[in-house]
């Protein structure tokens, strides 16, 4: 894959297979559930897919890339209930960032990644700057 996109470079640090566990604020306990990370053929977009042993936490994926018009990565995802959104994407310095700005339902994300575990935590703004921790994913390297 040579021609591989270079600003898609840093996210190879997530190839492979993580096992997860997460918490939510709709749900006891601790969601066990896997994540995979692979370039698609080609090199241009990295594809994402998550499945969870909780019915109220989706099944996804998701294509990383390039956007059609404009600067920076995004992230279309797509999920088993049906939702569909466009996040922007970052990965710098070993941090990975996902964030979307939609009246209602604004959402980011943040975690520092490393080598074989790391944590991140989506929060969710109903209203301008009242950020809540959403979703808190910790992600293990399968061997």
């Amino acid at each position: 894959m040579a021609d591989r996109d270079p600003a898609l470079e840093p996210f190879g640090a997530l190839i492979g297979t993580w096992d997860t566990e997460a918490t939510h604020p709709l749900v006891d306990g601790v969601v066990k559930g896997v994540i995979t990370y692979e370039w698609l053929d080609g090199g241009h977009f990295i594809v994402q897919r998550s499945h969870n042993d909780h019915e109220l936490l989706p099944d996804a994926i998701c294509v990383i890339g390039t956007p059609e018009a404009g600067d920076g990565l995004v992230m279309e995802y797509f999920d088993s209930r049906g939702v569909r959104r466009t996040y922007c994407v970052s990965l710098d310095a070993g941090v990975l960032r996902i964030w979307r700005d939609a009246e209602g339902f604004d959402q980011r994300y943040a975690a520092t990644l490393g080598r074989d575990t790391f944590e991140g935590v989506f929060q969710l703004a109903r209203s301008p700057g009242d950020w809540r921790d959403d979703l808190k994913v910790t992600y293990r390297r399968r061997a």
